[in-house]
């Protein structure tokens, strides 16, 4: 089984990103052999700053535990302002070795881009972190047309195909680079 940690990155009131979070999931359970942890970013009090030499919270530490033990993650998460939300940032900066020689999968919502700035913007930072970003992504622009009001994809055949594509790159990348690190670690 490969551990994935999807993180829902928007926790702005009145978000769309659960809605997406929950179309995903269910095209990685149909997907099959994936221990799924969907890691909402708005239960966490993400701090802005923390003060050199002091532990993290306990709060912190165990997204830092979730984080470090997927072998692979998938990052949910909107268009602001033609790039990613501060609660993506954040969770990426407070952490380093947790990224490392693992495989991220981009899925992304907006408006007329769909989220593509997003996702254009978060492969520099991933790749700064040694993290391999997929070159396929997941996108919908005007998410809020793509599915009804209870979370149902109102057209989902191009999009299911887009999840079934990623989700092969994000098993083979992650099956991988975990075999890798078993038999060599990272970085030495």
């Amino acid at each position: 089984m490969l551990n994935v940690a999807i993180i829902i990155g928007s926790t702005r009131e009145g978000r769309f990103g659960p809605v997406v979070a929950g179309w995903f999931v269910a095209q990685a359970k149909a997907h099959g052999g994936l221990e799924l942890d969907v890691i909402d970013l708005a239960d966490f009090d993400l701090p802005v700053t923390l003060p050199p030499g002091l532990p993290p919270t306990p709060v912190m530490a165990g997204l830092s535990q979730r984080l470090h033990a997927a072998d692979a993650f998938v990052v949910l998460t909107p268009e602001y302002n033609r790039s990613f939300p501060a609660s993506v940032k954040s969770v990426i900066d407070w952490h380093y070795t947790e990224w490392q020689a693992k495989p991220v999968g981009l899925v992304s919502y907006g408006g007329i881009s769909g989220g593509q700035h997003a996702a254009q913007a978060l492969r520099g930072v991933f790749a700064q972190l040694h993290a391999v970003t997929l070159s396929d992504t997941i996108s919908f622009v005007n998410p809020w047309h793509t599915f009804d009001a209870e979370g149902r994809h109102l057209d989902p055949a191009a999009s299911e195909q887009a999840a079934k594509t990623m989700l092969g790159q994000l098993v083979w990348w992650g099956r991988a680079l975990k075999n890798a690190k078993a038999t060599h670690p990272y970085g030495t």
